[in-house]
Order: C-alpha cells, then structure tokens, then sequence
C-alpha cells in the first residue's frame, strides 16, 4: 500500500515525463508517437501490483528503461516511418511541448538517425544525447555494455559521413545502379570499393527464412555475404527500382520478388545496406498489379 511518504513532488513528475518523452522523440522522431510511447509506458507501471512497484528502486530507470524497450520495438516494425507520420499528425496538438526540442533537431539529422539500425539508434541516443551510464543503455538495448559501445561508434561514423558526402538522388541513383552491375558481374573486388570501409549490412528474414542474424561489418565481409546471397541462379534477377523513394534493388525469383534491397549511401559510396528477405514484408511487392510488370514498366528491363 502506498503511504503519504511515498509522494513524489509535481516538479519531478513533470521534469520525469518530459525526459521520458524527449528519449522517445529523439528515438522515433516523432512528437505525436512519442506521446504514445510513454502513455504506454506508465500503462505498464500502473499495470504492476503495488509489491511489484514497492520493489523498484528507481522508478524513473525502470520507466526509461521500459520506454527505451517500446521504441526499440516500434522502430523494428515494418512501414514504421508511415505510422510514425501518421501519429506525429494526430498528435500535433499534444506535442506542442516538443515544439523546442524539435526546432533544436533539424530534419537532415532526424533522416540521418533513421538510416541508423534501431540497435545503433538507441545506443547513441541514450549514450551521447542523454549521457546515460553504460550499465542503463546496455540495460535498455538489451546487449553487453561492450556491444552497445560499438553500437553507438558505428552510428557516429555513419551520421559523420552523412554530414560530410551528402548524396543527391542522381548520385544515389548512379551508385546504385554501379551496384547492381558488380553483383551481376559477382565482382566482390568491385563491390567491395563501392563501400565503406566500415559498411554494414542487416538481413530481415523475420524468422521466416534462414537469414543471416547478425549485421555483416567491413566491406569485404558485406561484399562477399551480398554476392553469396545473389549468386547467379537461374531464374533469379536483379534490377534497380524505387526502394523507399531512393533508387535500391529488387530481387527476383520466377517473377516473384524474393528480396528488396535499400542502400545508405554518402558521397560515392555505400554505408549501409538494408536486405528485406521477410516474405511478409514482401506481399505488397507481390501484388499482381505491382510485382513484375511495375518493374518491367519502370526499368525496362535493366
């Protein structure tokens, strides 16, 4: 049961929500799902029995800890950034609070976050945005403190090559497309200059296929993973198209496409790549009306 004692001033309950909710901005982006997240968030802590909640310490580290854990799960879900628009809209009115923290975050940065793997997103966030200690980021990304310092290394060159070789879509387009050629030509050496040293390369088979799990590093490595994925078969194609308004590569197999491909690329070269093998997350690919003819239409071919 909880007693008179266990009062907590209105300063602080308010300077708690609001830290809570700038985590989840910087983490999502968005104000309006920001507010969602931590409504959820005090949702669990009142969902806890009065012993369970007795029995915490620290309740703002446990509330950043389980907001930390929603956003990690909401920026793996698929198609997030349209739900995430979606939700900044109906809760425009409620985030007026965020209107300085937005002003303070401009939107070539919150793009820049968005290319990061969620992992490394939060790693980064909570380390060098909110200095959390190493102990409660590892807690809240759910890795060893040691991983999680790779992490967030990993996010800060990325965002530094970003910032230094911006990309226009022309140029984007044309290191794509130089992509697609060396994995037709299973050129690993060719491939492998148009990375990064540091390139990195995440495969979604959502458990649903037998992907790779962990994200491949080096250019070499993330040639050789990416030529061994789209060796030359028959009846598998690769062709360039539109991949989240940035031209990528989509992945054919019997005219039913079996991966799409985005890349992160700064200046000429490639930072990330991002393997979508998740048959779920490929059914709108499938549709009749977009699959195979959308491509034949818009590449010709190529």
């Amino acid at each position: 049961m909880e007693h008179a004692d266990d009062a907590v001033p209105i300063a602080d309950l308010l300077e708690e929500r609001r830290h809570l909710l700038d985590v989840a901005y910087w983490m999502l982006g968005s104000g309006g799902v920001a507010e969602s997240v931590i409504d959820e968030t005090y949702r669990r802590w009142y969902g806890l029995s009065e012993p369970a909640r007795a029995q915490i310490t620290d309740p703002r580290a446990w509330l950043a800890k389980e907001a930390g854990g929603i956003c990690l799960d909401r920026l793996a879900l698929p198609g997030r950034m349209r739900s995430f628009a979606a939700g900044q809209e109906a809760g425009e009115a409620g985030a007026g609070q965020h209107r300085m923290l937005e002003q303070e975050i401009s939107a070539v940065l919150l793009k820049a976050l968005d290319s990061l793997s969620p992992a490394e997103r939060a790693a980064f966030v909570l380390n060098d945005v909110f200095g959390m200690a190493p102990g409660a980021v590892a807690d809240i990304v759910g890795q060893p403190e040691r991983e999680c310092a790779e992490l967030a290394d990993r996010a800060r060159r990325s965002l530094r090559a970003r910032r230094s070789r911006p990309t226009t879509p022309r140029q984007h387009d044309a290191v794509a497309r130089a992509v697609r050629h060396a994995c037709a030509a299973e050129d690993a050496e060719r491939l492998a200059s148009l990375l990064v040293p540091d390139a990195t390369a995440f495969f979604d088979g959502g458990g649903k296929v037998r992907a790779l799990v962990r994200p491949v590093h080096g250019c070499e490595q993330v040639a050789r993973s990416l030529l061994t994925l789209l060796a030359r078969r028959p009846r598998t194609t690769v062709h360039t198209h539109s991949v989240n308004g940035r031209t990528g590569l989509v992945v054919h197999y019997d005219h039913q496409v079996a991966a799409v491909i985005s890349l992160d690329i700064a200046g000429p070269q490639v930072v990330q790549i991002w393997v979508i093998l998740n048959p779920d997350k490929l059914r709108s690919w499938n549709q009749p009306s977009t699959a195979y003819r959308s491509w034949r239409l818009s590449e010709g071919g190529s």
